[in-house]
Parts: structure tokens; sequence; C-alpha cells
């Protein structure tokens, strides 16, 4: 049973598995299990090349991002456990609250999903009667995006990025990937507001 299962393993789904998995060391998070289904094949960033990125150097590329994001999330918080070359074809609410998610592989219950996924023919099923034209890329284009109150689709679904109605910019969707990430991390925390930070200590 996981705790939170992120699907996909773009830039919203990478950053949210990462801010997770940096806060192991918090007693409300040192014994969540958390998952990331990793579905990088159709990603936008396969083709997408970086300048306008604040700590990105320039000219870097998003198949190099893609590549390093499951290197960083393996090698820091090995504890997040990476599923790979898996499509969600379904999700499943439980009456106790709880969440199946089918592959075309497997099967796998949480108490808590991210939806994290493009915009471009989405199609997980049980997840229809949340879906709506995108309010914010051209209508022409025919995307969608989950209905939601900042990234809350329902009781225990979110969603990131561009699918959560936010427009296709890299640090748009990696800043609402790392929002629902803290939202979850609060909720861990019997609702008290929480913020991870890494520093320098000066000695």
């Amino acid at each position: 049973m996981y705790d939170v299962l992120i699907i996909g393993g773009g830039v919203a789904g990478m950053s949210c598995a990462l801010m997770l998995g940096s806060a192991k060391k918090q007693l409300y998070a040192k014994d969540k299990k958390i998952g990331i289904i990793i579905h990088q094949r159709t990603s936008s960033l396969q083709n997408a090349l970086f300048n306008n990125v604040l700590g990105l150097s320039p000219n870097t590329t998003g198949a190099s991002i893609l590549k390093e994001g499951k290197d960083q999330l393996s090698t820091l918080y090995p504890h997040v456990t990476q599923i790979n070359n898996e499509k969600v074809l379904k999700v499943e609410q439980h009456n106790d609250k709880t969440i199946t998610v089918y592959s075309n592989k497997s099967s796998f219950k949480t108490k808590n999903i991210v939806v994290a996924v493009g915009p471009k023919n989405f199609a997980i099923k049980g997840l229809e009667e949340f879906v709506e034209l995108h309010s914010k890329l051209t209508p022409e284009k025919e995307r969608t995006q989950l209905k939601n109150s900042d990234h809350l689709v329902t009781s225990g679904i979110y969603v990131a990025g561009v699918l959560a109605g936010h427009r296709s910019q890299y640090a748009i969707a990696a800043g609402s990937g790392t929002s629902v990430a803290t939202d979850i991390l609060c909720n861990w925390n019997a609702g008290k507001p929480v913020k991870i930070h890494d520093s320098i200590i000066i000695e």
C-alpha cells in the first residue's frame, strides 16, 4: 500500500517526487511509502530545449532532464520507488478511501494519487467526470485539464502540471508539482504548515 503514488515522470511528477522524497527525515514522513510511475515516451520534454529557465544552463535539453531527474531521485531519495515503463490505464476509488491504479502491466494500491501526465489525448479511465477543455491553451488543440481546486480534484486525487490547468512552461509545471507535494506533506503533518529546505551550514 502506497501513501502516495505519482502518475507521470515529467517536470511536475518528478518535482513532486523529489519534494516528497526530501522530507524523509521529518517524523510525519519517515514511514510513508512513496512511488512514481514513470512513462516518459510521450513526454513533451523529449524535444524541448531550455534557455529561459532560472538554474538551468543554456541549451539544456528536455531529454537530459528526464534522465538526470530519475538519477537524482534514485541517488538522493532511493526510498521513493520508481516504476518504469508502465502506462497507467485506469484508476478506481474504493469505499475505504483507497485507490487502485491499473497499468498496462500491473496494479497498485495507494491512499493518494498525483496525476501529472500531459493534457494531450488524456485517457485514464475512472477520471472521465473531471475532464474538461483546458482553459489556458489554444482551444483548437483540444487539450484537456482535470477540474480541481488548488490542485485537489477530489479526496485522495491531486493533479499537477499542465493537466491542472496551468500554461505549458517548465518553471510553472515544476512549481505545480512541488506545490502538490507540500500540500500532501501538510496533510501528513496533521494539517500544520511545512517547508523543506536544504541549506549550507557555515561554522
